[in-house]
């Protein structure tokens, strides 16, 4: 998935760490993704732009695409993350300059990782399922590997989390003793879970990692916040369990935690780097991409002629450090 805001904000996380629990909530603001698909946009947000090294979250539909495009995201790059894409419902074909063609399907979790340089599109194909539902994350990556060659893994049998009034799948990490096999460069969690109406539940959790809590659907109290469809719980470190209490027409949710990601990165467009001219650089590249361009960053996609996303203008001034949430969690 691509930024495709006209102005994409530009950011720049500085390691203001975490230093116990909290309880503050984000909501999700409406960004188009050109014509065709509107997401609700929870992080980065002002208040707290990462959550361990997920820097990005996008949540889009439940939408009937039976009479629409669906997913129309043409090729675009990528540096220096992995994008995680995980759908409820529907199928998107990913296609990338590696030469992988897959489909995004409920119950897969495909993440692909960028490093040095990858170029990727998403789209619908004209006999879709009727319905498009799904998330987008993107996690930074840390600099020993972020300028690493791009890698594509998809995974089809993910452990399942199961207790009393809970049930899900564990896509990254460990939760409450039970582990994902997939791939990260630094430690994380990520659970899709679904909670029976009225159900209370205490899940095992890294004290040392900060959490958050994403509605995807109904009603779910985190401590003593409530909160609800597209929007965010931000937990702080220092829990060593997370306490969920679903509504009364239950709940799914997806939890995020990781460790404080200290190192300070510039997140602009599709690109993650470390310094304004860095991400000048990459941009530069794309613009005068192929096989031949300079270090081979970004390679075509399928063939040449292919339809390609182009990058917005940079800013004319440049990018200004800004800390990973605002002081005091001021918005």
């Amino acid at each position: 998935m691509s930024v495709r805001e006209a102005k994409p904000q530009e950011y720049v996380c500085r390691s203001s760490l975490p230093t116990g629990p909290e309880e503050l909530l984000l909501a999700a603001r409406k960004v188009w993704l050109g014509k065709t698909t509107e997401v609700a946009r929870v992080l980065p947000d002002r208040a707290i732009r990462m959550i361990g090294a997920w820097c990005f979250l996008d949540h889009y539909g439940p939408e009937d695409v039976s009479d629409a495009p669906g997913m129309q995201v043409p090729a675009h790059p990528h540096t220096g993350l992995q994008t995680v894409s995980w759908l409820v419902a529907g199928e998107i074909e990913h296609r990338d300059s590696l030469g992988t063609r897959a489909m995004v399907t409920p119950g897969t979790l495909n993440i692909m990782t960028a490093g040095h340089g990858i170029v990727h599109s998403e789209m619908s194909l004209p006999d879709k399922p009727p319905q498009l539902h799904g998330l987008q994350l993107w996690v930074a990556l840390p600099d020993a590997v972020r300028d690493d060659a791009p890698r594509f893994d998809r995974y089809t049998d993910l452990p399942v989390l199961e207790r009393p009034g809970v049930r899900g799948q564990v896509l990254i990490g460990e939760v409450d003793g039970v582990a994902s096999p997939a791939i990260s460069f630094s430690p994380l969690v990520g659970a899709d879970l679904t909670l029976e109406p009225g159900a209370s539940v205490d899940l095992g959790v890294d004290a040392d990692h900060e959490h958050g809590v994403f509605v995807v659907s109904g009603e779910v109290t985190t401590g003593t916040t409530a909160a609800t469809t597209d929007q965010l719980v931000y937990l702080g470190t220092g829990r060593d369990a997370v306490t969920l209490t679903a509504g009364g027409d239950g709940a799914r949710v997806l939890l995020l935690g990781g460790e404080p990601f200290a190192e300070e990165i510039v997140m602009w467009w599709n690109f993650i780097g470390r310094t304004h001219e860095e991400v000048t650089a990459f941009r530069e590249q794309w613009q005068h991409r192929g096989a031949d361009a300079e270090g081979g960053r970004f390679r075509p996609v399928v063939a040449p002629g292919e339809r390609v996303m182009e990058a917005p203008t940079m800013p004319t001034v440049a990018l200004k450090p800004r800390p990973r949430r605002a002081p005091e969690g001021g918005r």
